[in-house]
This record gives C-alpha cells, structure tokens and sequence, in this order.
C-alpha cells in the first residue's frame, strides 16, 4: 500500500511527542506515507527563552527527526518537519485535511510550544478531517490485537477500514466489539434478549460483511455484547495494541468524544486509541 498523504505528528518538545514520533514511523513505513513533524509556535511561548523562536523549535523538530530517523531503521522512509504560528490544536485540524492520520501524545511538556496537552489532542480528535491517533506514554503492547468498535451503522465503515488495515500491516488479530445496549434486561425476557443480541450479531456480521476477502490474512473475533461501548472497549484494551472507534454513532457510541466519556478512553487507557471521522 502506498500513501501520498502524509501522517502528521505534533511535536512540543515533550517525551510524550516522541513516543507518539515513534508510533506513528511504523505506520508511515507500512504505507509508505511520508512522514511531517509539526509544530505549532506563539510568540507567548518564548517570553523566557533566550535562544531565538527559529533555533528553539528547528532545536525541536531536529530532535525528533533524529528519533523518527532511529525507529524506521534500514527501512525507507521519508521525513520532513514544519512550524506553524499558532495553536497546537488549531494547526493540526487545519493541517488534518491534506492527511491520512495526525499522531499526537497525550501529555505535552510545552517546553516551548505551548504544549500538546490531553485537552488539544481531544480537540483535535474531535475536529481534525483525517483519522487522529492519541499514544499514550505507557504503550508497550505492539503484538496484541486491534480493538474496534462497530455501531452497525455507516458511520463505523471508515474505523473498520482503518482496524483492517493496521492488523493486516502488523500480522495481529481483529477483534470487532459491538456494544449494542446500555439497558438492563429483566431476567424473564431472556427470550427478548436472545431474540436482540441474534439481531445486533447479524448487524455486526452485515458491518464485516467484505472485509475478509480484502484482508484474508487477519483472524477475526467477533463480540456482540450487551453492556456501555466505553466500558466494553476499555475492558478489551487492556489485551489490546490499539483501539479504534468513529466519531460519531448509534446510542453510546454517538456521545464516545463528548465530556467524561471521551477522556476516560482516549487518556485512560494504556494503548493508542485511533478516532476515525464519520463519512461526510
């Protein structure tokens, strides 16, 4: 597979960014994306730096060159790095629209940038026009399966699309969770149940319906569950390498980057979580 369009990683100078540098070289080299280092500069953030605002953030960008250069090893791969004036969260969803993915950290040090905190990357989760990826500093996990959740409706296409291709690049697992009820049914109408989750297990199934046969080499899970997408995908994320949800959806899945809820996902769990925008 070949990407003309680059993956974006937002850089502040923070360990944090580098990890998200490091994450995102291996899906630049799987795609054969270029990758671009952006950074995002205000005057106010120099107040007390000596050094000029140029040397500071070309000092930045240098840096993590240097990272992106060391994690992509012999294989090919093509970097770049850009400042913008502005901020963090207003450059990257400008930027999002000549993208494939914008890569961010989930803690910014904002040494001199003014910092890629969890704030921004929700912001630019929730805005960017490309998919946005959040790396949290803990990641360990690179052989453990893709994690994605599924709405049953068109707004989870481009996630499954987006979990398909990672676990196929990578050589791990799919698992395909379907969330499909935050209501407690009695126990006397276990029928009902039955009657419902044989429902949502085909709505699931007409999701994946394709897929296998563009990616044949991913093994398949599905989990048709009844219970709150959130706590359904958290629970699965701890076995997982990465977990990918679309921005908008049926019941729980519509509210997964609104308030509370899209914190404890994107900034509580201890793998990168992938939000991948709905069709327009």
């Amino acid at each position: 597979m070949h990407e003309s369009r680059p993956v974006l990683v937002g850089i502040d100078g923070s360990t944090a960014a580098l990890d998200a540098v490091r994450w995102a070289v291996r899906v630049a080299v799987d795609r054969g994306a270029p990758l671009v280092l952006t950074s995002a500069v205000s005057a106010s953030a120099f107040a007390d730096v000596d050094d000029t605002t140029s040397d500071a953030v070309q000092r930045i960008l240098d840096d993590a060159t240097s990272v992106a250069r060391d994690a992509a090893g012999d294989r090919p791969l093509t970097v770049s790095s850009e400042s913008h004036h502005g901020t963090p969260a207003g450059v990257l969803v400008e930027r999002s629209a000549d993208a494939s993915l914008i890569v961010v950290g989930t803690r910014g040090l904002g040494e001199f940038t003014g910092g890629l905190s969890g704030s921004v990357s929700t912001a630019v989760a929730t805005h960017a026009d490309c998919a946005v990826t959040v790396v949290p500093t803990t990641t360990s996990n690179t052989s453990g399966p893709v994690v994605v959740g599924v709405d049953g409706t068109d707004n989870s296409v481009p996630a499954v699309r987006f979990a398909y291709d990672i676990a196929s690049s990578r050589g791990v697992g799919l698992v395909a969770v379907h969330a499909w009820s935050d209501v407690d049914i009695p126990g006397e109408h276990h029928d009902a149940w039955t009657h419902t989750s044989a429902n949502e297990s085909a709505a699931l199934a007409e999701t994946l319906a394709g897929w296998a046969d563009d990616y044949p080499d991913v093994e398949v899970q599905r989990v048709v569950v009844q219970d709150r997408p959130v706590r359904e995908l958290v629970s699965r994320a701890a076995d997982a390498s990465l977990v990918v949800v679309g921005r908008r959806g049926r019941g729980g899945f519509r509210s997964l980057l609104l308030g509370s809820t899209s914190r404890a996902l994107l900034h509580s769990v201890d793998v990168p979580v992938t939000v991948v925008p709905s069709p327009s």
